[in-house]
């Protein structure tokens, strides 16, 4: 253990010229931790492109938090492709955008239809996953973070539109953030568009609508981001080239855990960096962030497939189980070698409650889009280890004042053993 202590903190100065972070303080909690994978990563983290942000949360007298933050290996200017990490800032700014509708009858549960505006976008008129069998907001959401279904993304996006969701984030002070593409497949002018669609009531009658929009201010592609030695193209062929990443969507860390922390903690943070959100707004975020597939019956996923831990990747081990008493609200992603996991752990049992964000590269070939990354081998089973090792010591550590965790218990649903509609098993996450 020794060891470990005298080569963490040469990663400080290794990184310095690249701007990155590490407190001792973590650095030290880790090092407790001697699983392979897990110091394999951690004694490399530039080639595995890590970063870690662990929020120690205290409470007074008066059950008020304070938060503060321990980096290892943080630059906010590092590159991670956030993947499916961005449904959740289209989740929340889907809701705010809905409080400007409500004058109107419109809220979350009301149909939302979308027509193609243009020949590159699809329409949509059906859900079969909901309860009526009509997209909804509310339901783009549960579909986004239960499984993270892709779609549903796609659509938020559209209801936003581009301007409007970069704005927002820009607005809130989360600068170090920009939402440029729908997973589409499409290039930078097309994802400027987006289409044009109405809400409707039950009788199918339009409530409200929206013509195609159009981002008309430029987003600033200015910092060119390659990652690799080549790809496979389309058509599968080989590029001996980098991947460029310049124009992908782009989240730091830091930005992250911000955006979950204002989320689970509105009153943290000054007003103006709050997010427009009722309680009754929160709520659903709260259920939906930490339900499982398994009590969810809208949309029903195969609960073998879609288990309890599928997307709580700091509790995702081979038993697929989650431990009695902990909710874990959290956003995931994973794409190109990429994995990442923000969250806020709940552990009612142990009375204890933490943040946790991380994000690693595991592509040791060097070749993006092959669909050979070390997930698997390395990348799961070390954000286990780095989930194990703060949960083991958030268990132990001492505070002055145990927290009041009253408003994250939440009543979850519950599947009818009557219900005899088959399971999703197959969607696009």
């Amino acid at each position: 253990m020794l060891r470990t202590f005298v080569i963490i903190p040469l990663f400080f100065v290794s990184y310095m010229n690249a701007q990155t972070k590490t407190d001792a303080y973590l650095a030290t909690i880790l090092a407790q931790n001697q699983d392979p994978v897990f110091q394999q990563v951690l004694n490399d983290p530039g080639k595995y492109r890590l970063q870690i942000i662990y929020t120690e949360i205290n409470r007074d007298k008066n059950n008020k938090q304070s938060f503060t933050n321990y980096y290892f290996h943080y630059d906010p200017q590092l590159y991670f492709n956030p993947a499916s990490v961005v449904k959740l800032p289209l989740a929340i700014l889907s809701l705010e955008k809905l409080h400007a509708l409500r004058k109107k009858g419109i809220d979350k549960n009301t149909s939302l239809l979308f027509d193609s505006s243009s020949q590159w976008q699809t329409a949509l008129e059906k859900d079969p996953s909901s309860p009526n069998g009509l997209p909804s907001v509310a339901q783009f959401i549960k579909r986004a973070l239960l499984v993270s279904e892709n779609d549903p993304y796609n659509r938020m996006y559209q209801f936003l539109g581009q301007g409007h969701i970069n704005n927002q984030l820009k607005k809130k002070g989360l600068n170090d953030s920009r939402i440029a593409r729908q997973f589409l497949g499409l290039n930078e002018e097309q994802n400027r568009h987006t289409n044009a669609f109405r809400f409707v009531d039950t009788d199918g009658k339009i409530i409200h609508q929206q013509p195609a929009v159009y981002n008309d201010r430029a987003l600033d592609f200015s910092t060119a981001v390659l990652l690799g030695k080549g790809y496979l193209d389309r058509y599968d062929r080989l590029i001996n080239e980098p991947f460029d990443f310049t124009k992908h969507n782009w989240i730091s860390l830091g930005d992250m855990t911000q955006m979950l922390q204002r989320v689970m903690f509105p009153k943290s943070v000054p007003k103006q960096q709050r997010f427009d959100l009722s309680k009754d707004d929160l709520e659903f975020l709260y259920r939906y962030l930490s339900q499982y597939p398994s009590e969810t019956p809208y949309p029903k996923y195969d609960a073998e497939k879609y288990y309890d831990s599928y997307v709580k990747f700091f509790f995702r081990d081979s038993s697929k189980k989650m431990p009695n008493g902990v909710r874990v609200f959290n956003k995931v992603g994973w794409s190109y070698g990429f994995l990442t996991d923000v969250s806020f752990v709940a552990d009612f049992e142990n009375n204890t409650e933490y943040m946790l964000a991380a994000t690693l590269y595991v592509n040791s070939d060097e070749i993006l889009n092959d669909n050979k990354y070390e997930y698997d081998q390395i990348g799961h089973p070390f954000l286990f280890q780095l989930g194990k090792t703060i949960y083991d010591f958030e268990s132990r550590r001492e505070r002055k004042f145990k927290p009041d965790l009253s408003a994250f218990r939440i009543q979850y649903e519950c599947r009818s053993s009557e219900d005899q509609r088959s399971e999703l098993s197959e969607v696009d996450n």
